[in-house]
């Protein structure tokens, strides 16, 4: 067995260490500054305590990116130094984000020990490659993010660090190989399990949703899927899931080969970055081939995901023949397009038929919550079902509070992140399962020769039921960040007299209803009491419409500001106008009350979703 020795490294402040809210996410080349890993890593220990860490499992894997199996090796390292018992790492280092959480809450070590948390690296949805991104974060025993008590005392740490902990003498460990290697240390025995990336996650994925149905969809010749999981580690559940668990064909997968910069494109699963799927669900035009039904893409560590359908436009042209008055002729022309599920109507959707369509619902959902940004589609569901309702800022660790104390079932962000209380994650394998599921329950009686219920046909009956929120996303990334705050600034003040933005909204445009409130977000936590303060800033419409903006966390430079604008509908000869033109007065309104060209200098954003 080889032996290691503990090591004691002297080290400096770095700074710039502060975790957002999915941990910390930089520049390849600034986290391979020396020590620079290293010290987040020390500071993450000592924040967690000696008690936290001494005798404990780690699970530390991530989507693959660029960089990450020597972050694997360094961090292997310094667990052994600080007192850690055993590592966990996914087969060539691959966990998705929501697999990480899977393990931390249901996989059992032969020795009956279960993880106590995890280092999760991953810069999520941000490009990968050695000019890109790298992210790290740590999740904790219940399987979710650290909560803002930890992740401060991180930063506090990363400010303060004299010195970090590695183990010498200790060799790289081969992650591609599955088994257990030992070591001998000065405190005992220090073992690394390399296991097998998918076998835990899917065994969940069949105790939560009815394969056998979702599988009779699937052998449907008329119902065909395709599944991008752009070069991300969703592509190490693919195969095992849609193919040889639940029978699609292997062509209906596209990018599913994990790769380090993740074959070159951005693993954002929205209409901007899923190119190709996009593209084999149609683009607008006629195609020689028949799109798939059901189409879904996911992000680079599988925590997101995008639906869509196929949507079939039906153009009628009439033909009046003006010497005989009776004679009326009709042409129908079929052509096939993409029809997008916005993921705030997708987790609304979830909701709305969870208990009749997943068995793990069957007896009811507990609750249902939703970020602050997202639309409030969710919340008509809630109000019509009865169900307890909760909006909170964006992060994942304020749902997971309220699934810790039994108190929400399903919840979603706009951000395309879609999830319930079996685990403490967004989820996007389980996301695309549960609109599977969905599809499945309704077609169960058209199979045979009758038209198959749609992804589109699905969310109209929603909407007709439920009305509908129309609603978009602007991001404008890599602004400066100076410019950023100046801008939120500028809108916060404006609140002060809501007359007078009503009197600048009525010389943009006359159309626009009036505000009735504004406000920086802030939430407190039903859990633990803990208080969030500015999470974005809100104007609310009489007629229920708003406008949100806020500075996002998951950028690696410079500021990102995300404009999100919706207007509800109830009227059902309304609901089936294009989201661009329905939105169109209100992003007019946002871009000017905002200043946004004269304090960003961009004249559009970088991705509209």
């Amino acid at each position: 067995m080889v032996m290691f020795k503990i090591a004691r490294v002297e080290t400096t402040p770095i700074d710039g260490q502060k975790p957002g809210t999915s941990g910390l996410r930089k520049k390849v080349k600034v986290f391979k500054q020396p020590h620079y890993l290293q010290n987040f890593v020390q500071a993450t220990f000592n924040a967690l305590g000696a008690d936290k860490v001494r005798g404990a499992t780690l699970v530390v894997s991530g989507d693959g990116r660029y960089y990450s199996k020597d972050a694997i090796q360094i961090i292997i390292k310094m667990a052994a130094a600080n007192g850690v018992r055993s590592i966990w790492v996914g087969q060539n280092g691959l966990l998705s984000t929501p697999a990480v959480s899977a393990v931390i809450r249901e996989r059992v070590a032969a020795d009956g020990s279960k993880a106590n948390g995890a280092f999760i690296l991953t810069a999520s949805h941000n490009p990968g490659g050695p000019t890109e991104d790298f992210g790290i974060k740590y999740n904790m025993e219940n399987g979710g993010p650290a909560p803002e008590g930890i992740t401060d005392k991180i930063y506090t740490n990363t400010t303060t660090i004299k010195e970090y902990l590695i183990a010498e003498g200790l060799p790289d460990v081969d992650i591609s190989a599955i088994g257990l290697t030992s070591f001998a240390g000065p405190e005992g025995q220090f073992d690394v399990d390399v296991f097998d990336s998918a076998s835990d996650y899917v065994k969940l994925m069949k105790s939560i949703f009815d394969f056998q149905s979702i599988q009779k969809l699937l052998s449907s010749p008329k119902f065909t899927v395709c599944y991008d999981a752009l070069h991300g580690v969703a592509g190490a559940y693919a195969k095992r899931i849609f193919v040889e668990e639940l029978g699609a064909q292997e062509s209906s997968l596209i990018n599913c080969v994990p790769k380090e910069d993740f074959g070159g494109g951005h693993p954002d699963p929205n209409l901007t970055y899923a190119k190709e799927l996009v593209a084999r669900m149609g683009l607008g035009k006629t195609n020689e081939q028949d799109p798939p039904e059901f189409g879904a893409a996911a992000d680079g560590d599988a925590d997101r995901n995008m639906i869509l359908g196929k949507r079939q436009v039906v153009f009628f042209f009439f033909f009046f023949n003006v010497d005989v008055s009776t004679a009326v002729f009709t042409y129908e022309f079929n052509s096939n397009f993409r029809f997008f599920v916005t993921p705030s109507d997708s987790v609304a959707i979830i909701a709305a038929n969870a208990v009749q369509a997943i068995p793990y619902f069957a007896s009811g959902l507990k609750g249902v919550a939703r970020s602050m940004p997202t639309s409030a589609a969710l919340d008509v569901v809630a109000k019509n079902l009865n169900l307890k309702f909760f909006e909170v800022p964006t992060g994942w660790k304020f749902f997971g509070n309220l699934m810790d104390a039994g108190m929400c079932s399903v919840c979603g962000e706009e951000s395309f992140g879609t999830g319930s209380d079996h685990i403490r994650e967004k989820d996007g394998i389980w996301a695309v399962l549960a609109w599977l599921s969905i599809l499945a329950y309704k077609n169960k009686d058209n199979l045979g020769g009758k038209k198959l219920v749609s992804v589109e046909d699905i969310v109209r009956q929603h909407w007709a039921t439920y009305g509908r929120h129309y609603y978009t996303r602007y991001d404008y990334e890599n602004v400066d960040a100076g410019a950023a705050k100046e801008l939120m600034s500028h809108l916060v003040k404006l609140q002060s007299s809501l007359s007078e933005v009503n009197n600048i909204i009525k010389g943009i445009r006359s159309d626009v209803s009036k505000v009735v409130h504004g406000d920086e977000f802030e939430y407190k936590d039903p859990v633990d009491g803990s208080i969030s303060k500015h999470q974005g800033i809100r104007y609310l419409f009489e007629d229920g419409s708003r406008l949100i903006f806020r500075l996002s966390g998951t950028g690696s430079e410079g500021a990102t500001i995300r404009l999100y604008i919706e207007q509800y509908e109830k009227d059902p000869s309304k609901i089936g106008r294009d989201s661009q033109d329905a939105l169109a007065p209100l992003v007019e309104v946002a871009l000017k009350l905002s200043k946004m060209q004269e304090f960003t200098g961009r004249s559009a954003p970088t991705v509209i979703t």
